[in-house]
């Protein structure tokens, strides 16, 4: 009976905060989410205990009122507990621990869902599954993450975590599956040393993926003992020395090692013996020399994308021996020849080499920009009038092929709806930003025209991870879209009479317009082939046309629909450049677009320089050019709206968001990695030599994005440390010793970041009322006082309200190291990573967050940030601020 006295538990825990969840039977068609019967139920099926939405034996508790009956529990000791996609809002209680029983944990895809995951779910002991994903988890990896006996799932995957992986996942010898990908961890990759725990101890684990996270240093050489993996991604990090050495995974089918700090390097000769795999993704990858041939003759291989890179030479397909491969993806190298074959006629992606400026190449589908697979349809059997819709989302396949599996997934659903009276169809497939493979799908009922509430209740099976999908798939949840009951034939009588008339209406109109529009198309289409056909339109000082990687090409007519013929409406700022404006491309992103005054000479040379040096700078601390454009005399540069404006904003509180001592020191690591990656990783090397706290910007999960390098001066000889040159900063900000000596360094750099670190205590600009921060706080500092060390009046007051500035100390010496006069004695910007790294693991291992009971709630929370806009009142200092990340193909 102690199993009994768990789900009790359990259910009180959760029922206590879920009293919006009970809705009318008018809202009964948003199954998963609110729902007519109540949240938990426990369903013996096949002597199994699920605790789960929707389905089997009533559990009831007193809820807004309305007295309800908790039904008894018979069966089975072991229970599963599935609330993915509930909409559940709040965090996670201690008190889980409790539920020794529980052999599934599924909590994934409730974004509300925040705070730290608690140790007691070490006391877990029977759990086999544990998904916890796309929700906004904090904090770090639970250490108490290490019971060993039957545990084979891990997926923490689309959080917030950060801090460190924890060591002690090594113990988990069964592990098969870890999902740490588009969290925020830090620090290296562990592995086992001293008879200690690590990664490398996992050595039946098929499935890694540690992507779109901040890990940094090598991949340690014991990855080599992970002989059973299968998926291997890596990607996104910021992974620095020699591209890993996989020789002995000879079972690996996906590899992605792209976006990381590896060093310069040829394509690894081990791949070739990787027998079994399918996909290999190595983007902006550091690699150089000629495509080596045996990369063609892999048995398994489908996808090779290894744009962005530096591959020169010829690249020659001539004797593909592989009849699987579908994708070759080598945009933006250097690839200046190409030797073909005839028996591959699959997908060959070359635009941005030099090889498409061959005449005979320069038309063909190999050189133009990428185009996205036709969609996949099954065989429409769909007749009802109004069919129910909804998306079937997974993890991606690991196969890289995804239209020869959606067969496979169709079949999976046939067989689930083989007993059902229901016929279905697959419409397209697309994936989003986090790399999640979205499926929409349309049902009818065989004996109807339309759904009635009954039968969306009963439909309620789709809300489970039960469906009998391909493994490839991995965990999938389907939403379903809300469902309309009106009667619409009346409505589609109407509609169709309508469209009659228009139709008559519009075929008279298109044959008037269609000479116009036939002639503005062919100069359009001539306009974006040749974006550069007039370059030289600025003067001679102008110089040649610019050498760009990556960049999207905008005609203007299209940035004038985006931003309403650049009103004043849309203006939202101007500089020396010219003005800014915003703007909503059609997918819906908001842009930042700068316009440079018409005429300008010095705009002309500006523009080259910054779209030449953003469109191959690519870092997840640096903001990137999502686009530009070149004509009629126009120059125009798009850059992603960042809604939360600039750390100055932030710290003068005129966006209102309030940081707190760890979300400051955050900023300063991720400042201090993005200028790293500008000194050491850009080639050639840049130094920004304008750092400042209003060009330093936050996203929306307030990571810290350098901006407004694009006119930064580039090191002429990489092999020299410093030259000299005249450039203007930010007073307050500049290093005295290039003042005195004009002599540029990396150093620079250091110091003005320094200024940040003080204003990221104090909250006061560098230079206020006539006194310089740097002076006040070396006048200040009293190495006798331990807890404040003599800047308590100074600290911001949000500061010391916010809780413990643990770490205060060594954080302000360390500023002051980087702003010592002589340039020498300054640490090294990667120094400065390192020990701020140290700083920011020693905080988070010294001070810990309570939480409440299980405090998951249903309704609306307003986020702090939610509503917060830049303010209209933008200087020519500030403007230059916009820029984003470039949507890669």
């Amino acid at each position: 009976m102690v199993w009994i006295t768990e789900f009790l538990l359990l259910f009180f825990i959760v029922s206590a905060k879920l009293g919006s969840s009970t809705t009318e039977p008018a809202d009964a068609n948003k199954p998963g989410k609110n729902l007519q019967f109540p949240l938990l139920n426990p369903c013996p099926i096949n002597g199994r205990t699920h605790l789960r939405a929707g389905e089997g034996l009533e559990i009831r508790a007193a809820n807004r009122g309305k007295e309800y009956s908790t039904a008894a529990i018979q069966g089975s000791q072991h229970c599963e507990l599935k609330l993915f996609n509930m909409e559940l809002q709040g965090t996670l209680s201690p008190e889980i621990g409790n539920l020794s029983q529980l052999e599934i944990l599924d909590l994934s895809y409730n974004p509300n869902l925040e705070g730290p995951i608690p140790s007691s779910i070490g006391r877990l002991t029977n759990l086999q599954i544990l998904r916890l994903i796309g929700c906004k988890f904090s904090g770090g990896i639970p250490q108490e993450l290490e019971f060993e006996f039957g545990r084979w799932y891990r997926a923490l995957n689309s959080n917030q975590l950060n801090g460190t992986i924890p060591p002690s996942l090594g113990r988990l010898s069964n592990l098969n599956y870890l999902d740490l990908a588009d969290n925020q961890l830090t620090g290296t990759l562990p592995i086992s040393a001293n008879n200690g725990s690590g990664l490398d101890m996992l050595v039946k684990a098929e499935h890694f993926r540690l992507d779109n996270n901040f890990l940094n240093e090598s991949v340690p050489s014991n990855f080599s003992h992970l002989t059973n993996l299968c998926v291997l991604n890596l990607a996104n990090n910021t992974l620095a020395g020699p591209m890993p050495n996989l020789t002995e995974l000879e079972g690996l089918s996906y590899l992605d090692l792209s976006n990381n700090s590896f060093n310069l390097s040829t394509i690894p000769e081990w791949l070739s013996n990787l027998h079994n795999l399918t996909t290999l993704i190595i983007e902006f990858g550091q690699l150089h020399g000629e495509v080596p041939q045996f990369l063609f003759s892999l048995p398994s291989l489908q996808e090779v994308r290894l744009k962005n890179n530096a591959f020169n030479g010829t690249l020659n397909i001539s004797s593909i021996t592989n009849s699987k491969l579908r994708i070759l993806n080598f945009q933006n190298n250097d690839i200046n020849s190409i030797t073909l074959s005839s028996s591959y006629n699959e997908k060959l992606v070359l635009a941005g080499n030099p090889v498409c400026n061959n005449s005979q190449l320069q038309q063909t589908e190999y050189c133009q920009n990428v185009r996205p697979d036709s969609p996949y349809n099954s065989s429409d059997n769909i007749t009802c009038l109004q069919p129910y819709k909804g998306r079937v989302i997974s993890r991606a396949p690991y196969n890289s092929y995804v239209q020869q599996l959606l067969p496979q997934l169709e079949q999976g659903f046939e067989d689930f709806l083989r007993t059902k009276p229901i016929n279905f169809s697959i419409r397209n497939f697309s994936f989003d930003t986090n790399d999640y493979l979205q499926v929409e799908l349309r049902f009818c009922l065989s004996n109807s025209k339309s759904f009635t509430r009954e039968n969306i209740i009963n439909f309620l099976d789709f809300n489970t991870q039960d469906l009998n999908l391909p493994d490839d798939f991995g965990p999938s949840f389907f939403s379903a879209s809300q469902y309309d009951f009106r009667n619409r034939v009346i409505r589609g009588l109407t509609i169709g009479i309508a469209v009659g008339s228009a139709v008559a209406v519009l075929i008279i109109a298109g044959l008037a317009i269609y000479s116009l529009r036939q002639r503005r198309q062919a100069r359009k289409a001539f306009s974006l082939r040749n974006p550069f056909a007039y370059w030289g339109s600025f003067g001679e000082d102008a110089g040649d046309a610019p050498q760009l990687r990556g960049a999207r090409t905008f005609s203007l007519d299209e940035l004038k629909k985006c931003t309403n013929d650049f009103s004043r409406v849309n203006e939202i700022g101007s500089g020396g450049y010219g003005k800014v404006y915003r703007g909503t491309l059609p997918n819906g992103q908001i842009v930042a677009i700068k316009r440079s005054e018409k005429g300008s000479m010095q705009g002309g040379l500006e523009f080259k320089t910054e779209i030449e040096l953003l469109s191959r700078v690519h870092h997840l601390n640096l903001v990137e050019l999502v686009g530009f454009c070149y004509e009629k005399g126009e120059l125009l540069l798009v850059y992603e709206y960042i809604s939360n404006g600039t750390l100055r904003d932030s710290l003068s509180g005129r966006n209102q968001i309030q940081l707190d001592w760890k979300r400051r020191l955050k900023i300063a690591l991720d400042s201090a990695r993005g200028l790293v990656y500008l000194h050491n990783h850009a080639n050639p090397p840049i130094i920004h030599r304008d750092v400042k706290s209003s060009n330093i910007l936050l996203d929306d999960n307030l990571i810290a994005k350098v901006a407004d390098f694009g006119l930064s001066t580039l090191l002429q000889n990489s092999e020299e440390d410093q030259f000299s040159i005249h450039v203007k900063g930010t007073p307050g900000y500049v290093d005295p010793e290039y003042v005195m000596t004009q002599q540029l360094t990396a150093k620079s750099d250091v110091y003005s970041l320094g200024v940040v670190m003080l204003e990221l205590i104090t909250s006061e600009p560098p230079l206020n009322k006539g006194k310089y921060i740097v002076s006040k706080v070396k006048m200040a500092i009293d190495k006798n006082d331990k807890e404040w060390y003599g800047l308590k009046d100074m600290i911001d007051p949000t500061l010391l309200k916010s809780g413990s500035l643990d770490g205060l100390r060594i954080f302000v010496e360390l500023a002051l190291s980087c702003l010592d006069e002589s340039s020498e004695l300054r640490p090294t910007m990667d120094n400065l990573v390192k020990e701020i790294e140290v700083l920011l693991t020693d905080y988070e291992s010294n001070t810990s967050t309570s939480a409440p009971l299980f405090a998951i709630e249903l309704g609306s929370m307003k986020d702090a940030y939610d509503e917060i806009e830049l303010s209209k009142e933008v200087s020519s200092q500030d403007i230059y601020r916009y820029t984003g990340r470039h949507n890669m193909i």
